[in-house]
């Protein structure tokens, strides 16, 4: 979960920089979408891994 705090505050520091940098609001608000795909990418990666261990201690 470590992991996924850091991508949040990737995500974080763009939008913040996306609010102060009116030229290039665009282009930071492209990188925070990157991070937030790269969050949501990491939750899903950390439930299949529950899912599969589930999975094993049943089938045990």
């Amino acid at each position: 979960m470590n992991r996924l705090m850091a991508i949040r505050s990737q995500e974080f520091l763009c939008r913040e920089r996306a609010a102060l940098d009116s030229e290039r609001r665009a282009f930071w608000l492209a990188q925070a979408q990157e991070w937030e795909q790269r969050a949501l990418d990491e939750i899903a990666h950390h439930f299949r891994e529950c899912n599969l261990v589930q999975a094993e201690l049943t089938a045990a």
